[in-house]
């Protein structure tokens, strides 16, 4: 699971200190909500289903796979359907493909999602290799599945583009920028995400 409400307070309390940015942005903010994930396959098989879709085309898809194939934790269920019953759930060919190499990656044991690396670069580099699970997708899930807490997904359009409003820059901060801005806010970064953009839908409902 992800961090819980007060490990994102006390990891945003400690950026508070070094950063009066966030300080400042917690005052008009508050603190952010958890968001929680479960730890496993399940979890990257939704992420891959949700991709470039709506939160509701991305459930409806996911309820049609499920009335097609069952249980849909289960790996091997998915490693084993046709593409006929992937697209007929909704799944475009390309998905079909990424959902089947996530479960052959899975249920070969090449991908064990309970036993990832310790260190951040090395469990990503793991996730990346299933095809569709590019490095956001990977952050994401380390981030609110497993909890990480200095996960830094610097490649978000939001945490980009509100981490360039907290600070006050004219222009928005690409990745390598974001990266270098972030190197003091060690080892609390996944709190700055969350809170990045917690703080992003804050303004956006402001506006």
């Amino acid at each position: 699971m992800g961090l819980t409400a007060e490990q994102l307070k006390t990891a945003l309390d400690a950026l508070a200190r070094v950063e009066p940015a966030i300080a400042a942005g917690i005052e008009r903010a508050g603190y952010p909500e958890p968001r929680l994930r479960d730890r496993g396959y399940e979890t990257l098989l939704r992420t891959i289903i949700g991709q470039q879709v709506s939160v509701a085309a991305a459930a409806s898809i996911w309820k049609k796979l499920e009335a097609e194939l069952g249980d849909l934790t289960q790996p091997a269920i998915v490693a084993a359907a046709s593409d006929e019953q992937l697209r007929a759930a909704g799944l475009s060919r390309q998905k079909a493909s990424y959902a089947r190499s996530l479960a052959e990656e899975v249920t070969s044991g090449a991908l064990d999602l309970h036993n990832l690396p310790a260190d951040d670069e090395e469990a990503i580099a793991q996730l990346v290799r299933v095809k569709g699970i590019g490095r956001w997708s990977a952050e994401i899930y380390l981030l609110f599945a497993e909890g990480r807490p200095d996960v830094w997904p610097a490649g978000d359009l939001a945490v980009q583009i509100e981490v360039g409003r907290l600070l006050g820059h004219a222009d928005r901060p690409g990745e390598k920028a974001l990266r270098e801005i972030a190197e003091a806010w060690r080892p609390h970064r996944g709190a700055a995400a969350i809170f990045a953009w917690h703080h992003y839908k804050v303004d956006m409902d402001v506006i």
